[in-house]
């Protein structure tokens, strides 16, 4: 039993003695022990916890694990990035060649005689090709495969956001369920408070509106518990459909952390952002592609080319008139566009600039808002930490001694039960904070985290929290 309890305990212990109040009263010591052990445990037990309490502990890197391998998003944008790099694929291919064949030159009035009749009837068989200028296959290349890789970075990205998002949820889950811990601690904490009161009365030591308050306590910490349970419920509910798994999956309490310190300057974390931030690289890439997409506007001014192939087979044709030996022919030939639709090309070149600029803008505004992130991260993070500590070393320290000095003064009826009362209660929301400040601190490294690309979590042994009472 916590030291806390033990005081409590005690002073139960000894109100049920009552040695000499109880000679007075007249009331049998005995009935009265008895009568206090029975208001003690006929009190209602506090509301048992689920069972995930006794599932083990969830891993956090191993449900980040899950979560990238399962999740129907992250799955989409490699689709997607699959489905643009082999349009890049595409991009620099030629066209297919085209081939024909045709009669050529064939008698009206003789509409099925193929040759033999006059020596310009012909079978001819020929081939096009279309090529375009010179570099244009190379840089439709070039766009689709920056593209391509725009959308490779987008799942780096998307793996980032995923990632936060499993830790805060688990982080909000360990804080939920440290919140409802010292809850049941507390209605057990406030029975045994119940108890005194009751036994004081029943003495005629106490007066019946300790009771209620103590009662009162009890309803509203039951309120809490209820309410503790629902934020779980919808926590869990988040995590399994983060993880795509049923969202009746029983999901167990998350094991237990030190709190990582970061050492890095906010210059030297900018920085790694620069190199390591996917959707900088995705942005950077976009960049590119407009220039890319700029310069073959600007090929568009040359025009592109269609060669052609053509073989004739003649018949000889040998009569009053005519007489050829009917040799077969070949024709070459090279066609071309006449590049002169200036308008549409200078609109082409404007669109390819405007995408350029847009997404620089969206680099820049990006870069700059890494930069806010980190320096307003790391200054939450210094507050936080301290707050831990302050919690930790003086805060709940005190609060203890204070809660433990008023149990003992109530024993010996120097303050009344509502002192006792407001420094259990202090005690539970100094914990509670302690506990909120902690899953804080995880959440907002998460977000850095996201923030810069790379994970800043230094491994440290798992320590069991500070100041179970």
């Amino acid at each position: 039993m916590n030291p806390i309890g033990v005081q409590v305990t005690g002073a139960i212990c000894d109100r049920l003695s009552l040695r000499g109040d109880a000679r007075d009263s007249g009331v049998p010591m005995k009935n009265i022990y008895i009568f206090s052990l029975l208001l003690l445990f006929s009190l209602p037990p506090a509301m048992a916890r689920g069972a995930e309490s006794m599932l083990p502990a969830e891993q956090l890197q191993n449900l980040v694990a899950v979560a990238v391998a399962n999740n129907p998003e992250l799955k989409s944008s490699q689709a997607r990035w699959r489905m643009f790099a082999s349009k890049a694929g595409q991009a620099g291919t030629l066209e297919d060649p085209m081939f024909m064949f045709k009669l050529q030159n064939l008698v009206a009035r003789q509409p099925f005689s193929f040759g033999g009749t006059d020596p310009q009837t012909a079978k001819v068989i020929g081939i096009t090709q279309q090529l375009p200028f010179w570099g244009k296959r190379a840089i439709r290349q070039e766009v689709a495969n920056y593209e391509a890789e725009s959308y490779k970075w987008a799942i780096e990205e998307r793996t980032l956001e995923l990632t936060r998002m499993v830790k805060e949820t688990c982080y909000q889950l360990w804080a939920v369920d440290k919140s409802a811990e010292i809850i049941d601690k507390n209605l057990k904490i406030l029975a045994d408070f119940v108890a005194i009161a009751e036994s004081k009365y029943s003495v005629g030591q106490g007066v019946q509106q300790d009771i209620y308050k103590a009662g009162l306590e009890k309803s509203k910490m039951l309120d809490l518990q209820i309410s503790i349970r629902q934020q779980r419920e919808s926590l869990a509910a988040n995590l399994n459909y983060l993880l795509y798994r049923p969202g009746t999956t029983a999901v167990g309490p998350i094991a237990d952390f030190a709190l990582p310190p970061v050492s890095l300057p906010a210059e030297q974390l900018n920085g790694i952002a620069l190199e390591k931030r996917p959707q900088i690289k995705s942005l950077a890439s976009l960049a590119s592609k407009g220039e890319a997409s700029h310069r073959l506007a600007q090929k568009e001014n040359y025009p592109d080319f269609n060669l052609s192939l053509e073989y004739m087979f003649r018949q000889s044709v040998s009569n009053e008139t005519t007489n050829d030996p009917g040799y077969n022919m070949f024709s070459l030939g090279v066609t071309f566009n006449l590049p002169f639709q200036q308008e549409r090309r200078r609109a082409m070149q404007a669109e390819a600039m405007s995408e350029t600029n847009m997404t620089t803008e969206e680099l820049n505004a990006l870069k700059n808002g890494i930069s806010f992130t980190i320096r307003d991260t790391l200054a939450r993070l210094d507050r936080l930490k301290k707050l831990v500590e302050l919690y930790q070393g003086g805060i709940i320290p005190q609060a203890e001694q204070s809660l433990e000095s008023a149990v003992i003064s109530y024993r010996v009826n120097k303050v009344d039960f509502l002192t006792l009362l407001d420094g259990r209660l202090n005690l539970f929301n100094y914990e509670r904070d302690l506990y909120q400040s902690q899953a804080e601190y995880m959440m907002k490294l998460a977000q850095l985290e996201a923030a810069i690309g790379t994970d800043l979590t230094v491994a440290a042994p798992a320590s069991e929290p500070s100041h179970q009472h």
